[in-house]
């Protein structure tokens, strides 16, 4: 009779500790060691037929290990660290005792898990998520000539007129040297930013229509090819979200205030969910009050009675939880249903 084992990884930079346990947390094997594949494979292969599952610490860099390890026959669970809390009282704890503590929470089947994405389409996301911080980044920027222009000129110049402003055209509005150089190298930055997120949409153009749910986004107006296939790429499949409350959160459209006794006492997982769905939908609002009147009368409503940032995140809420029901039950958007 095999013993069930449950194997914890804490994955660093450059090397990963491995702590392989049974249901009792007596361990059988713990070693530190590089970050290779086919070195962690070796050290994990006696025990692969006694192994409950692995776990993986979610960090900026589980790909290659998580991938590597599922290719190889293993049950990878991808640990979500914001919702792993050890005991407070510990007073000392290392790279050792945190494998040790996965694997036991493996076994004690209470482990928080993220998703693994698909690796299939997770090429096509990273290079839409870069575009989209590229466009965020772009805005930024665009603020600040702006505001350079503003200070200097008593005039605030729209979107349209400096998208049509040259390096002459900075020179004529900004006779002052410094000012001038400043304004000149804020628009090459912006020109720079625009050709990268060009380059970025026309190799993701031909996966858009590919993307599962991808007509069904693209029915709102507002929401383009790319930035359609954003938000389908970073919803992933939409039933692993229990309910449109979740989905809300995971796109962080939802408050996070913690209130006692009628007053606020702060503010609980602010930073929970995916920043760039987050991000998505904020653009989404944005082209949506453009382009759908009754979504633009929704948010001029909610503008006079709150700050404009206020009433543009009422929208993308809005445009979420339409979204997860149109992806739960395979419909079109309907304006009149989410916007009533």
């Amino acid at each position: 009779m095999t013993t069930p084992l449950y194997c914890g990884i804490d994955l660093h930079s450059n090397n990963s500790v491995i702590s392989i346990q049974d249901k009792n947390s007596n361990q059988v094997y713990e070693k530190r060691l590089p970050n290779d594949l086919p070195t962690i494979s070796k050290a994990l292969a006696p025990y692969q037929a006694d192994l409950q599952g692995c776990v993986v610490e979610s960090t900026y860099n589980w790909y290659w290990l998580v991938d590597g390890l599922m290719e190889a026959g293993y049950l990878v669970h991808l640990a979500n660290p914001a919702a792993i809390q050890q005991y407070n009282g510990i007073k000392y704890t290392n790279d050792y005792t945190e494998a040790r503590f996965l694997a036991h929470l493996l076994s004690l089947d209470i482990l928080p898990t993220g998703y693994i994405y698909p690796k299939e389409t997770r090429g096509i996301r990273d290079v839409l998520r870069r575009r989209l911080l590229l466009v965020d980044q772009r805005a930024s920027q665009r603020t600040s000539l702006q505001s350079l222009l503003a200070r200097h000129t008593g005039k605030r110049l729209s979107e349209g007129q400096l998208k049509k402003l040259d390096t002459e055209g900075l020179r004529h509005l900004l006779p002052i040297p410094c000012a001038s150089l400043v304004a000149e190298t804020l628009l090459s930055v912006i020109q720079s930013i625009t050709k990268a997120i060009v380059l970025l949409e026309r190799a993701v153009q031909s996966h858009c229509i590919q993307q599962k749910d991808y007509e069904l986004v693209t029915s709102i107006r507002g929401i383009g090819n790319i930035l359609g296939a954003t938000i389908a790429l970073e919803t992933g499949t939409i039933e692993r979200f229990p309910d449109a409350g979740h989905y809300l959160s995971y796109s962080r459209c939802v408050k996070t205030q913690k209130i006692s006794n009628g007053k606020t006492k702060g503010h609980n997982n602010r930073k929970n969910g995916n920043r760039y769905l987050a991000l998505a939908f904020m653009q989404a609002a944005h082209l949506a009050t453009i382009w759908e009147p009754q979504v633009k009368r929704f948010y001029q409503k909610k503008q006079s009675n709150s700050h404009t940032m206020v009433a543009k995140k009422a929208v993308a809420a809005k445009l979420a939880r339409a979204i997860y029901h149109m992806l739960n039950n395979q419909e079109p958007f309907d304006v009149e249903r989410a916007f009533a």
